[in-house]
């Protein structure tokens, strides 16, 4: 028995998880779980892991990168695509560009989606 844990699931906070999850569909490819609705939506992958979205009453955006309402989770996803061709598509979707950019823009970017979350795209390192 592997001593490690697998990960299946993350879910994030949003005032409203169908909405959420057809941003992140589009973004991520990931396909719609049978069960979603208003209570709580939710994509899966060919693995089965599930990027879930739950409603919460009052619900505030995290702030980046500031901690007054902190960022309660923060994703990263590799990109096989220019960045900035990433970028102008998740825009597009309805993602943000926060003020504070930490890394080197030509190997990474830090979004926010359409609930206020941060997430990076990462440029796909090059194999040797």
């Amino acid at each position: 028995m592997s001593p490690h844990l697998r990960p299946v699931a993350v879910t994030l906070d949003c005032a409203d998880p169908l909405a959420l999850a057809a941003f992140y569909r589009e973004a991520t490819g990931l396909a719609p779980h049978p069960e979603s609705g208003a209570g709580f939506a939710a994509l899966t992958g060919p693995d089965g892991f599930v990027l879930g979205f739950q409603p919460v009453e009052d619900y505030r955006p995290p702030r980046w990168p500031g901690q007054d309402v902190p960022q309660q989770v923060h994703l990263c996803y590799e990109v096989d695509e220019d960045l900035a061709a990433t970028e102008a598509r998740l825009l597009a979707l309805g993602a943000a560009v926060p003020g504070h950019q930490p890394h080197d823009p030509a190997r990474a970017r830090v979004l926010t989606d359409p609930a206020g979350h941060p997430f990076c795209i990462l440029r796909k390192k090059a194999e040797a």
